[in-house]
């Protein structure tokens, strides 16, 4: 089976081929990166406030087991969140919900511990640089942030297609 654009590419079965990638055309523009993070944010943050409402209207405020579980599930959700769904799947549910992926920067699937690495190396980089690291990706070309560009990646706007 061959795919003709301006040249042949054969594609093996259970193969992905990555045809005319253009990092600039298919970057993540600033502004929904943002947007990813903000969601990804308020999701988080959502769960223990809403097992403290929950905690003051069931329990009075007396009842610390709602509340404890309410922190439990929002540290495991940032986890997953954060580390586990971008691991497997080069998205947070905030990149889901903007079609936003992490991919290298030759247009192929990172590595699980390059996204891992990604996540921790660029939360705790953007956190002592106050932001300025993910700042970089609205000035960049390419939009890439600190912590892309230490691990050759990227945040592109799209999802994958299979082509027949």
């Amino acid at each position: 089976m061959s795919l003709t654009t301006d040249r042949t590419v054969q594609i093996r079965p259970n193969r992905e081929v990555v045809v005319e990638f253009s990092p600039t055309v298919l970057r993540a523009p600033f502004a929904l990166r943002c947007a990813a993070l903000f969601i990804d944010y308020i999701l988080i943050v959502a769960v223990p406030v809403l097992g403290l409402v929950i905690d003051r209207l069931v329990g009075g405020g007396a009842g610390k087991f709602s509340n404890n579980t309410a922190w439990l599930i929002a540290f495991l959700l940032a986890v997953s969140d954060l580390f586990i769904f971008p691991a497997l799947s080069g998205q947070s549910l905030g990149m889901m919900m903007c079609r936003l992926r992490i991919v290298r920067t030759d247009g192929g699937d990172p590595s699980v511990a390059r996204v891992i690495v990604r996540n921790i190396l660029g939360l705790l980089l953007t956190f002592l640089t106050l932001g300025s690291g993910f700042l970089l990706a609205a000035f960049t070309p390419s939009g890439r942030a600190l912590h892309d560009y230490l691990t050759g990646t990227m945040l592109i706007f799209g999802s994958k297609r299979i082509l027949k």
